[in-house]
């Protein structure tokens, strides 16, 4: 978990692997940044996002559970951030009030300068939209004075989706381009960790190469600004600012 006095930031992911292939270079960046990310999975995708240890016959929901665990944590580790996994099931994810309470104190744990999540929408994945939810819920919680009284609330630190798998039909529309050229073989080395999705691994390096075109797009052709990766985002709330530039 992060100290308050370290500037850090919270991810939110549904399942073990997304925060990997949507915020991988967001979160190396920032930690070669200084920042202190953590990490919450609230599932492993057992279900519905590990059919390839499933084709493999001789597997059981507790066996695939501690195969994503292992590489979560091994891409986190790569990444640098710290991690941590809920297990509140997927295909259906469902969430509760005391895991509700859980992700707040997280919250309240990791005082996060920024926080990235899911899509509101998504009509191929239920569980991602949900994970959004949760977590914006969660950070309205962890800042009201009347609960857990005593304790530091949060501030309002900004809140970014990360990219659905299939951004037109999620609604999904970027406004913040982040240059992850200096981090994107760190994040490759971290997608390789997702054995259990091997598949996903050219599109998502696909995906980073054209949001890296759209990126030099928006600095200017011109620039002698090198930028080949990138991410996007998009913000849920206005930006606060004093200086347009």
């Amino acid at each position: 978990m992060a100290n308050i006095r370290q500037k850090s930031a919270l991810v939110v992911s549904a399942h073990s692997a997304d925060f990997v292939w949507r915020a991988g270079g967001a979160i190396a960046l920032h930690v070669e940044q200084g920042y202190q990310v953590h990490v919450v999975c609230l599932s492993y995708g057992e279900r519905g996002e590990s059919a390839k240890l499933w084709r493999k016959g001789n597997m059981t929901e507790t066996i695939v559970k501690e195969k994503r665990r292992e590489e979560a944590e091994a891409a986190a580790s790569l990444l640098g951030a710290s991690i941590e996994f809920f297990d509140m099931g997927d295909y259906p994810l469902r969430a509760d009030q005391e895991t509700l309470f859980r992700l707040a104190d997280v919250f309240r744990q990791v005082q996060p300068h920024f926080v990235l999540t899911h899509s509101l929408a998504d009509p191929y994945n239920y569980d991602h939209p949900l994970a959004a939810s949760l977590t914006q819920e969660a950070r309205i919680i962890a800042q009201a004075e009347g609960y857990r009284p005593g304790e530091s609330i949060i501030g309002a630190p900004p809140v970014y989706c990360f990219e659905p798998h299939q951004p037109e039909q999620c609604g999904w529309k970027p406004d913040v381009l982040l240059d992850i050229t200096p981090v994107w073989e760190k994040k490759y080395a971290a997608i390789q960790c997702m054995a259990g999705q091997e598949h996903l691994w050219e599109y998502y390096t696909r995906v980073a190469l054209q949001r890296g075109v759209q990126a030099k797009r928006n600095v200017g052709i011109a620039s002698s600004r090198v930028i080949t990766h990138g991410e996007g985002y998009q913000s849920i709330f206005p930006r606060v600012t004093e200086n347009l530039s």
